[in-house]
């Protein structure tokens, strides 16, 4: 199942595993239970301290559980956890064996303290780039707390699931049989949710900070940038993120970030977060700001309003929130929003095997996205706004020669057609004709851009029409003191490269109008 090298690097890792456990296997006659014993195989023959066990009777076939010898941990695998989720396995097998997490022993320590009865089922897809944060932030809470279990699912496999629960969107998070969460979320959002008190409690930590030198406000390419600037000059730098990685944790491959050849999101924005906190920088993850009160006069401290309630204080501001997923803002769509509305191809197209879906967008991500969906789905149609796709030819002349899919130019979707449940269609009017039709179909994948995530400085930051905050050419903004960076900004061209240049050059703006201001 395994290659000679990767069976050299596993075997490395599992080194550090100190207590003996267990594989226990629940297979039936499929090819794919054939498949994972191999795979269970190869990991028992690696290490003299996990043994495989094949007499499981977990009604879900083929899976695996992970347990401790007299231990008390349900920790479970439904499929092959390979692709993405191949690390989500690595880290199970070394924290059920004893070896410690990185994670930091506050976040530990509110997981073990969490009392209550909590069985989750997480529903992904091995090219999901934005489940293993999930499958791993609940695996190791089921390792640390015997009062919590969880199961990771492969969607793709168990199709029956899928369709019985209606599951259109991975990663699909339950909790003792209810619907608990959709997307990406790390142990701190998953513990916020599960714990109520959180919030008050983050906040009051927020409040009682003293004033940074620089406060930036993302963290995505350009706030990690920013931060690593501001801390190189010895200033007192913080960061405020919703989520850090920002967009970049949405982005399947990256190859044109120089000197790094190739990768994927989730792997650059965790190596933005470890640089970072290489310097001496207040990291505040989960903190969604609401609202900017700048300064009563030049020199004075700037206020940042959080949705929880708190407030920082800092004598300049960074502002580097990024931009999100372009909706098309016509009726159903949020109605059926993660019910066959997506905006992940990679993620969510698994779950499409064999059906009907469409794309909306004709450019270099839209045609991407439906080449890719292609090889997946029954058929594809992609509808595009202008009377061309706007895509590189090189893509257009591959997507033209597929024979699953179906392109509708001067086409403006109208309306998200459901049955209360989930997508069963769409309508789209033809702007050279002016008549409406209807596309029957179970998926659809909006692929139209993106939209500057500045809503929350209506009022303070001049904006243009676009919302994106207006930047010179040192990335000041009209407000002495506050600069931006990155995709949020007037900047052209929303590249990460360039939003890590902007981060940087905002950085040095911020420390020359603190040493201008004495």
């Amino acid at each position: 199942m395994l290659d000679a090298n990767l069976k050299t690097q596993l075997k490395a890792y599992l080194e550090k595993v100190t207590q003996p456990f267990e594989i226990v296997a629940s297979l039936d006659d499929g090819a794919k239970s054939q498949e994972l014993l191999g795979l269970l195989q190869d990991i028992t023959s690696l290490s003299d301290k996990i043994t495989l066990r094949t007499d499981g009777n977990d009604a879900r076939r083929p899976s695996f559980s992970l347990n401790r010898i007299n231990g008390n941990i349900d920790l479970r695998f439904a499929g092959i956890p390979m692709g993405h989720e191949f690390t989500s396995l690595v880290l199970a097998l070394l924290q059920v064996g004893g070896h410690p997490s990185k994670t930091s022993q506050d976040v530990i320590e509110q997981i073990k303290a969490i009392e209550g009865d909590y069985s989750f089922e997480t529903y992904y897809s091995l090219s999901c780039q934005n489940c293993p944060d999930v499958v791993q932030a609940l695996n190791l809470m089921a390792v640390l707390n015997p009062n919590i279990r969880h199961v990771a699912i492969d969607g793709a496999l168990f199709q029956d699931e899928v369709e019985a629960r209606q599951v259109m969107s991975v990663p699909s998070i339950y909790l003792n049989g209810e619907l608990f969460g959709q997307g990406r979320m790390g142990e701190e959002e998953i513990l916020a949710k599960l714990d109520t008190n959180a919030g008050a409690r983050d906040a009051e930590k927020l409040n009682a900070k003293d004033a940074f030198d620089v406060l930036v406000i993302g963290g995505g390419p350009a706030g990690a940038a920013a931060a690593v600037y501001s801390a190189r000059k010895g200033i007192r730098t913080g960061v405020a993120a919703e989520r850090f990685g920002g967009q970049v944790l949405d982005t399947m491959s990256i190859e044109n970030f120089i000197s790094v050849k190739a990768t994927e999101g989730p792997k650059l924005a965790r190596a933005l977060e470890e640089h970072v906190r290489e310097y001496d920088v207040d990291i505040m993850n989960l903190q969604r700001a609401s609202k900017l009160i700048p300064a009563a006069t030049e020199g004075g401290l700037h206020t940042v309003e959080f949705e929880n309630g708190a407030q920082l204080k800092s004598k300049t501001l960074i502002l580097s929130t990024g931009a999100r997923w372009r909706e098309m803002n016509v009726p159903g769509e949020a109605e059926y929003k993660a019910k066959g509305v997506c905006f992940c191809p990679h993620c969510d197209g698994p779950l499409f095997k064999g059906k009907r879906v469409a794309v909306i967008g004709g450019g270099n991500s839209g045609v991407e996205a439906a080449i890719d969906l292609a090889g997946i789905v029954g058929h594809v149609t992609l509808l595009e706004f202008g009377e061309s796709m706007r895509a590189d030819a090189v893509l257009q002349s591959k997507l033209r020669s597929l024979p699953n899919v179906t392109i509708h130019l001067m086409a403006q979707t109208t309306d998200v057609l459901g049955d209360g449940q989930k997508v069963t269609g769409l309508v789209y009017k033809d702007r050279t004709s002016e008549e409406l039709h209807t596309v029957e179909l179970e998926g659809i994948f909006v692929q139209i851009g993106l939209l500057p995530n500045s809503d929350w400085l209506k009022g303070s930051v001049e904006l243009n029409r676009f919302g994106e905050i207006i930047v010179d050419a040192k990335g000041q903004t009209n407000i002495p003191g506050v600069f931006a960076a990155g995709d949020v900004t007037t900047v052209p061209y929303k590249q990460i490269i360039i939003a890590t240049g902007d981060g940087a050059k905002a950085s040095l703006s911020a420390f020359d109008y603190l040493i201008r201001q004495g």
